[in-house]
């Protein structure tokens, strides 16, 4: 199967973006010190490493910093731009490609639309939505025992009921 270069390089760009959100003007700097990725969450520390990657390509280095430096800038269509710039790298480099195919594919996309819709990765703990959402749980009873407790929701104050 062929990798699909344009739609990897378009995956890409989320995280290319949150990284010159994170960093501005320093992005290119930042990108290549692997200190700066373990103190960034999720979306910036794979961003910084696929762009680490990305740039290690000596032939389109040079215009892919140059596209990174107009999207810090706020440059009109420097998205695009750098979108275009990491598509040329991809195609001309097919062990990049795959490299930078299987980086993204180790992510998770969570989305959510409409009225009380929620999104997670990891949730450990309770997530209700909707008007009459009602939430059970186990609860510690002081030592003698664990017994199901169940919250109402009623006029917005939640009450307790105990066996």
């Amino acid at each position: 199967m062929e990798l699909d270069v344009a739609q990897t390089a378009a995956a890409v760009m989320p995280y290319a973006t949150a990284v010159v959100a994170a960093y501005g003007k320093d992005t290119v700097d930042k990108v290549r010190d692997a200190f700066v990725d373990r103190a960034s969450d999720a979306t910036v520390g794979l961003g910084h490493r696929l762009l680490n990657r990305i740039l290690r390509r000596e032939q389109s280095r040079e215009v892919i910093e140059g596209a990174i430096v107009d999207l810090a800038n706020g440059e009109e269509d420097s998205e695009a731009a750098l979108r275009l710039q990491i598509r040329k790298a991809l195609a001309a480099d097919p062990e990049l490609a795959g490299e930078v195919a299987d980086l993204v594919s180790t992510t998770t996309h969570n989305e959510a639309s409409g009225a009380g819709a929620i999104a997670t990765g990891t949730n450990r703990g309770i997530a209700s939505t909707g008007n009459n959402a009602v939430n059970i749980g186990a609860q510690h009873n002081h030592g003698s025992g664990v017994f199901i407790g169940r919250d109402y929701i009623s006029s917005n104050e939640p009450t307790a009921r105990k066996p």
